[in-house]
């Protein structure tokens, strides 16, 4: 996989938690479920988790439209 040198730090970081997380799931479920079960698994999570912090930011920007929007309209009545 080639990589563009600014994003590497980034996919580092990705590879290095999803290593992470895979190695204890790994150890956790070693008994009952495969290497790609808890690849999938691991790779739900990461999803899940992206989804939440999309969620999460699309909220925060809502909440900073209608703040901008509000201190624009403060604003106009001063001047």
């Amino acid at each position: 996989m080639s990589v563009k040198l600014q994003e590497e730090e980034i996919v580092r970081s990705a590879e290095y938690n999803v290593n992470l997380v895979w190695s204890k799931w790994m150890e956790a479920y070693k008994k009952n479920k495969t290497s790609k079960e808890v690849l999938a698994m691991v790779a739900y999570q990461f999803a899940k988790m992206y989804l939440e912090q999309r969620r999460q930011s699309q909220a925060t920007q809502e909440v900073l439209t209608q703040f901008e929007d509000e201190l624009d309209q403060m604003l106009l009545k001063v001047e």
